[in-house]
């Protein structure tokens, strides 16, 4: 791929060498001005075979439009080297970033999924007033319209009825863009023969329901939905200002057609550890969800991909990755971190810090940095991503093991509410990197809304960062994401400058081991049964209970089945073998039948049994209980062949027939027995 750098007309430094060194590969010779006076060097380019990679954005859509003009059909794509690192104050020194972002923008990884979604067109309006009315009108003449009302106004009847109106009282609505089911208590429709004000017929002794593609909220009380923000297709506005009102309608005009949403998470129920048997056992998913996009579905859970709004909060939290987030995925992310981390390093940089933002708030506030501020520091690495809570523990590990000494998190303003994924990753990396001895890696959180502000905070905590003492070595991410963590925690416990076997977590991490008390287990193996992670084994040749601590994500299931209440969890992280191999917890000899001596069950459950039931009634001879010791054929022929045999009722009495009754009655005269002479 050909690399074009522009200097922007003398406005940032260019390091050529500098950044070929990090980057292994040789640039285009700079451009001053390739969107201006040189924009023929740019169509000469187009007429190649190669791909091109163009160092400014900026121009990005005049250079598109050159490109459709042309036969140019290969890869073409742009990465901002300006406003990132040299429009900076310390733009001199920033040739390691520029090399970190140019390689990182040579990455080639898979565009998200995505599904379809129909709209008719088709909107309520809710609203108390002639507000939601007139608002109901001005949609009328694009769209399909219906209009409730729900205060006790009576607005004006329309000369015209172009949308139907409709009065109702309680209002409950589900689904999301495409989808939407409101249900209307006391519905009624309008008295198309009112004068004056509008007037409605009786109320429904039933509940109306209305489907529609899009939802207009215009009655100013309790919004319909938690997050109501993020519910794609529903708008609410304040019915008291006009110009938020206008820029919904606006808005609303044009979701009619076929809409491409991405599936922001892929959901693998294998890996679940939701519940079993009715049994809950991890609900971080369903905790963590501020728009509730995810519900129960038995052992697992469903995801609902048009409610959901790509938050992260499910992939960050998930202690197996059965919820994986797609923008990009634990697998692409931790390729960029590499890829970024790496070329920054070859090319001399010293104490990288990343700044994780997302692509709307955190690259205006970036913007305005470079453009009316002192940029970012030469040492500060920008990563966008499509939401900054998806950061967890995984990237969290990652970053640390590719080098950054310092994580910050720039938070945008529709984050608050949704920090539970972030602070458990910053809680989890730091007592991981205090337990190896690190004083480094550590995760800060930037909530600043003014761009000066940010720019003093990041300048002051960038200053404070050296460089590492202890650099793990690269290795290349792969696997799901409890392999990427397992992989950077190797990579950091190799290198770590206070090196242990064992480190305690807090309670809800997702690493640890489970204590069982011997003494009270009978190894009736239900705790195996109930593992969704496969951490707990049994034997199918002899009674035996196993566990792999590399497996086990602290979900709980195990301890809440177990009929005993013989186990209990202890969250640590183990860097030895013994968490790498199944370790024997309890084994057991068989227990032979003693009637035909067919091994059934293990030594300790039969004991138990017997001693729990030598009580009970229905136990209270000897029989009884010795057929607890045998197995399930021999104890059929037991009961057979005892006197206690409950089948055994003697002689079956013959039935009495009405011809039974006349013989009788001829014998004995006209006087027929009694039936019970």
């Amino acid at each position: 791929m050909a690399i074009i750098p522009c200097n922007c007309n003398g406005s940032l430094p260019l390091d050529r060498d500098v950044i070929e060194a990090g980057l292994g590969t040789a640039l285009e010779a700079p451009a001053s001005e390739l969107c201006r006076r040189q924009i023929a060097r740019f169509e000469g380019l187009l007429e190649g075979d190669e791909s091109l990679l163009v160092c400014c954005t900026q121009e990005a859509p005049l250079f598109l439009d050159v490109a459709d003009e042309s036969p140019f059909s290969t890869d073409l794509r742009f990465v901002n080297i300006r406003e990132k690192a040299g429009w900076s104050r310390e733009g001199k020194k920033a040739g390691p970033k520029m090399a970190a972002l140019i390689a990182e923008a040579l990455l080639t990884l898979d565009g998200p999924q995505t599904f379809s979604i129909e709209s008719a067109g088709v909107v309520l309006v809710l609203g108390r007033d002639e507000v939601a009315l007139e608002a109901a009108e001005r949609l009328a003449d694009r769209l399909d319209v219906t209009l409730v009302l729900t205060g006790e106004e009576r607005p004006f009847a329309p000369r015209i009825a172009d949308v139907p109106i409709f009065h109702g009282g309680a209002i409950a609505a589900k689904g999301s863009f495409g989808d939407f089911t409101v249900t209307i208590g006391d519905f009624a429709a309008a008295d198309p023969s009112a004068r004056g004000a509008l007037a409605f017929g009786a109320p429904s002794a039933e509940p109306g329901t209305s489907r529609c593609d899009i939802l207009l909220d215009l009655t100013g009380g309790t919004p319909l939905f938690s997050a109501p923000d993020k519910r794609s297709g529903y708008f609410r506005p304040d019915p008291r200002d006009p110009a938020a009102v206008a820029r919904a309608l606006f808005d609303i005009t044009d979701l009619v057609g076929t809409f491409e949403k991405p599936r922001y998470v892929d959901y693998r129920a294998s890996l679940c550890t939701h519940s079993r048997s009715g049994i809950v056992g991890c609900a971080r998913c369903l905790d963590a969800c501020p728009t509730g996009a995810i519900t129960p579905a038995g052992d697992t859970v469903a995801i609902d991909p048009g409610i959901c709004e790509g938050c992260g909060n499910c992939a960050s939290v998930c202690p197996t990755g059965a919820a994986r987030y797609t923008m990009p995925d634990e697998g692409a992310l931790a390729r960029r971190l590499s890829t970024l981390l790496g070329a920054y390093q070859r090319a001399g940089g010293k104490a990288p810090v990343l700044l994780v933002h997302d692509g709307d708030h955190g690259e205006a506030m970036i913007d305005a940095l470079g453009r009316y501020g002192d940029g970012l520091p030469a040492n500060v690495l920008p990563v966008s991503i499509n939401a900054v809570t998806r950061w967890g523990l995984d990237s969290a590990l990652a970053a640390r093991a590719f080098g950054a000494c310092r994580t910050l998190v720039l938070l945008p303003p529709r984050a608050e509410g949704e920090m539970v994924g972030l602070d458990e990753a910053g809680s989890l990396s730091a007592a991981v990197l205090a337990g190896l001895g690190y004083a480094d890696g550590d995760l800060v959180l930037l909530d600043e809304r003014d761009p000066d502000a940010l720019g003093e905070r990041i300048w002051a905590l960038a200053a404070e960062a050296v460089e590492p003492a202890a650099r793990p070595q690269p290795f290349t991410p792969t696997g799901t994401k409890r392999d990427l963590m397992r992989l950077a925690l190797g990579a950091l416990h190799k290198a770590a400058p206070a090196p242990v076997d064992v480190i305690a977590l807090p309670e809800g991490a997702p690493f640890g081991t489970v204590e069982v008390d011997l003494e009270a287990c009978t190894l009736c193996l239900a705790c195996v049964g109930a593992c969704p992670a496969n951490a707990l084994k049994d034997n199918p040749d002899f009674p035996r209970l196993s566990f792999l601590e590399e497996a086990c994500v602290q979900c709980g299931l195990c301890m809440r089945t177990c009929p005993e209440k013989a186990i209990a969890l202890t969250p640590r992280l183990t860097f030895t073998g013994e968490a790498r191999n199944p370790r024997v917890i309890k084994e057991d000899t068989p227990f032979e039948c003693i009637r035909c001596g067919k091994p059934f069950g293990t030594q300790s459950t039969i004991t138990a049994i017997v001693a729990r039931m030598a009580g009970h009634a229905m136990f209270s001879d000897k029989g009884a209980l010795d057929r607890l010791k045998m197995c399930s054929d021999c104890r059929v022929i037991d009961m057979a062949q005892t006197a206690s045999d409950p089948f055994a009722i003697g002689q079956r009495p013959m039935p009495r027939t009405t011809d039974d009754y006349l013989r009788e009655r001829q014998e004995h005269g006209d006087k027929a027995p009694k039936d019970d002479e």
